[in-house]
C-alpha cells in the first residue's frame, strides 16, 4: 500500500468531536460491515445514550453546534440519542462513510481466508482491509474524509466509523498513514480535535 504523509486542517477555529458508532451485532460476532449494516446491539445503545450525555457536558452551551453523521443505519441510531440530548437536527454527509470493502462485506476473517485463498497473505492487519476485491483504496478514502475535514467549521459533532475515524483522525493530526491505520477505535466516548491536538475523553456506559 503506497501512502504519503498529509495534514488537513478545518477551517479556522473548528472544533470536531468525533464519535465512533456504538457497538453492532456485526461488531460483536467479528464481522466486517463496511459500508453495508448491522443493529447496535443493547450495549451499542447503551454507548450511544452514554455519549449524548457526555456531550451534553462537554460541549459549550453559548456556541452553535452542528451534528453531522454518516448515512449509514449504524451511526444515524447512535446520532439519534445525541440529537435528542443536545435539540440537534442531523445532517448526513456520505463523505463520513465507513471504507467499502466490496465482496468481503458481512463476512468474517476467517470466512474469507477459505473463500479468497491467499487474499491475506502477508498482510499486516491495518493493510488487509484494502485488498478486498471491489473495495476502497486508502487513496479514496483519504480524498474524501479530507475533504469533508477541510470543510469543518465551528463546533461540529461527526459520527463515523472505526476506520473512517482512523483515517480521519491521521489527516488531522499528519500522522504516517501507516501509524494512523494502527489508531483504536473505541466506541464510549468522543475524540475532541482542537488546534492540531487530539484529545479522547470516556463515556461511562452502564
Amino acid at each position: 500500500m503506497q501512502v504519503s504523509v498529509t495534514r488537513i486542517a478545518p477551517r479556522e477555529g473548528a472544533v470536531v468531536w468525533l464519535v465512533r458508532h456504538g457497538e453492532t451485532e456485526w461488531n460483536a460476532g467479528r464481522r466486517l460491515q463496511g459500508q453495508q449494516d448491522s443493529p447496535l446491539t443493547e450495549r451499542g445503545r447503551r454507548q450511544a445514550v452514554a455519549i449524548a450525555d457526555l456531550l451534553g457536558r462537554l460541549l459549550p452551551r453559548e456556541e452553535p453546534i452542528r451534528l453531522v453523521t454518516s448515512p449509514l443505519g449504524r451511526t444515524r441510531a447512535t446520532a439519534a440519542p445525541i440529537a435528542a440530548a443536545l435539540g440537534l437536527e442531523p445532517v448526513h454527509d456520505a463523505r463520513l462513510a465507513e471504507i467499502g470493502l466490496g465482496a468481503w462485506e458481512g463476512m468474517t476473517w476467517d470466512e474469507i481466508d477459505a473463500q479468497f485463498p491467499g487474499a491475506l497473505a502477508d498482510a499486516a492487519p491495518h493493510e488487509r482491509y484494502f485488498r478486498a476485491p471491489g473495495g476502497e483504496s486508502h487513496a479514496a478514502m483519504a480524498e474524501r474524509l479530507g475533504g469533508w475535514l477541510a470543510d469543518a467549521e465551528g463546533h461540529t459533532v461527526a459520527v463515523s466509523h472505526g476506520m473512517a475515524g482512523r483515517v480521519l483522525r491521521g489527516l488531522y493530526g499528519g500522522l504516517d498513514p501507516i501509524e494512523a491505520l494502527r489508531l483504536p477505535t473505541p466506541q464510549d466516548g468522543v475524540f475532541r480535535l482542537d488546534g492540531g491536538r487530539m484529545e479522547y475523553v470516556a463515556a461511562v456506559a452502564g
